[in-house]
């Protein structure tokens, strides 16, 4: 797919040709529970009753009609069968082909780009080889969202060459997850003061902490709870805590793990879905910046169905992805993105945090985020409802270029711009009166109406290359000359 750019009026922003839909036809293997431990248990019944001498066929059909469509298909229903065989009732040897017929029973097929590919960020690849010159590989990360609304990241590759047009590449129609890592090693102070800010500091958690040891591992903290919880019934008379906060404990350890993708797997083949508690209702608009030294951080928000938790993700290469939690005060509502270097020794980081003004952080703790301060108020009538990021800044000579989501009048959300002081990003010295993209008339209709949405863009060949979302539905690309984009801000 390559760009053939026509002109639009404002600022001779160019919405490029490239359209990404939602593509039902991208489906990951996941595993399927049933209804209930009864279900479970009918279905080994039956799944153990069928006759050796049919699980042959039976196996052959199975795998070449879902061979095609996933990665080493009879490896993960093996795994799957690891992973649920201490439902049985017996422990009696099986064939491999009955093995893979329980493995298949509780597996299925899950569209995670059916509904909506939305919520880009644009990020140089790693790799940037085997290219003509002042040509640019690129990753896109997208927000897609399948069956039940769940939102994951997946991703795309292309390049941009040296005229600034884009081209991507045809993603692969096979998608999968990484491979979960051996659980990392638990700092217990940083982990008792994100319990505290959570609310967790009952008697019973604050005994939790106390026996563990400065560095601890899951399986560390799931044997502490349980000795607390045993030393509550049979040694004091102290009243037993709400038996939920196990599960609140374990679900912020949960939070941070490390995950790993196949290196033989191309970018478009590589998915993140929520697999943690404080995730189980998605993994919603992440925000991939490259950071000075190459390490690539996305700021992104977890959500459970009832709270949000903005989180952090570290890769070096896009292979293997670090998940950590965010800690501070100052760690509350959406929309955090942080700046590609430090300045003046701190980190530094924007974020919405009351819903309505832009703000600026700093941290010495790329983890901690203690206090914020307002930068930016809704001034203009595109964005009189709310003001927002629309990703990581920046940096140009003529200072941190920043691309805004500003809400007015009958919620329709725009693209602004605005440009902070490189050496005092609190200083807005900058700002565009006009959207730079606001919502066509093939644009308007979505999922949600009459939104224009990017989480990051990028600047090459002179250009402002911005991949943005219609409508919480689809995802288009748009570009604009750097330097008369700078020359129209007042």
């Amino acid at each position: 797919m390559a760009s053939k750019p026509s002109p639009s009026k404002s600022l001779n922003v160019e919405r490029l040709p490239i359209r990404l839909q939602a593509d039902p036809k991208r489906v990951l293997l996941r595993p399927y529970d049933t209804s209930g431990m009864e279900q479970a248990r009918n279905v080994i019944t039956r799944v153990l009753a069928v006759p050796e001498a049919d699980l042959p066929a039976l196996i052959e059909s199975i795998l070449a009609e879902f061979g095609e469509r996933h990665h080493l298909v009879r490896e993960r229903l093996l795994s799957r069968f690891e992973d649920k065989k201490g439902l049985m009732a017996t422990d009696q040897d099986m064939s491999e082909e009955r093995k893979l017929l329980f493995g298949a029973c509780f597996s299925a097929e899950y569209s995670l780009e059916c509904a909506a590919l939305f919520n880009p960020s644009i990020v140089a690849d790693p790799d940037q080889t085997g290219l003509p010159k002042r040509s640019l590989r690129f990753i896109l990360s997208l927000r897609a969202t399948g069956e039940g609304h769940i939102s994951s990241i997946t991703f795309r590759g292309g390049v941009i060459n040296s005229k600034g047009e884009v081209t991507l590449k045809e993603p692969s129609r096979l998608v999968a997850e990484p491979e979960a890592l051996p659980t990392p090693a638990y700092e217990r102070g940083l982990f008792s003061r994100k319990l505290y800010e959570l609310g967790l500091s009952t008697s019973f958690v604050r005994r939790v902490v106390e026996n563990l040891n400065e560095e601890f591992s899951l399986n560390d903290l799931r044997q502490a709870i349980h000795r607390e919880r045993w030393r509550r019934r049979n040694l004091t008379a102290e009243p037993d805590d709400d038996p939920s906060v196990d599960d609140k404990i374990l679900s912020l350890a949960l939070s941070n793990y490390v995950a790993q993708f196949r290196p033989d797997q191309d970018i478009s083949e590589r998915a993140i879905f929520p697999v943690t508690p404080s995730q189980r209702n998605g993994i919603e608009d992440a925000r991939f910046v490259r950071f000075e030294g190459g390490t690539y951080y996305g700021t992104y928000t977890a959500y459970d169905g009832r709270l949000i938790l903005p989180q952090l993700i570290e890769t070096d290469d896009f292979l293997v992805f670090r998940f950590i939690t965010m800690n501070g005060p100052a760690i509350k509502n959406k929309g955090m993105a942080l700046f590609p270097r430090k300045i003046d020794g701190m980190y530094v980081m924007l974020s919405r945090q009351d819903g309505e003004n832009l703000h600026l952080m700093y941290s010495d703790n790329i983890h901690f985020w203690h206090e914020s301060k307002v930068i930016l108020r809704p001034r203009f009538s595109w964005e009189m409802v709310q003001v927002g990021n629309c990703g990581s800044p920046i940096e140009t000579p003529a200072g941190w270029l920043v691309l805004t989501h500003g809400v007015g009048p009958m919620r329709q959300y725009c693209i602004g711009v605005i440009l902070l002081d490189l050496k005092d990003p609190s200083k807005v010295i900058g700002r565009l009166k006009q959207p730079l993209l606001r919502p066509e008339a093939d644009e308007r209709e979505g999922y949600v109406p009459n939104v224009t949405y990017t989480c990051g863009a990028i600047v090459h060949a002179g250009y402002l290359i911005i991949p943005y979302a219609i409508s919480d539905s689809a995802s288009r690309f748009a570009r604009v000359n750097l330097q008369e984009l700078l020359s129209a801000m007042t």
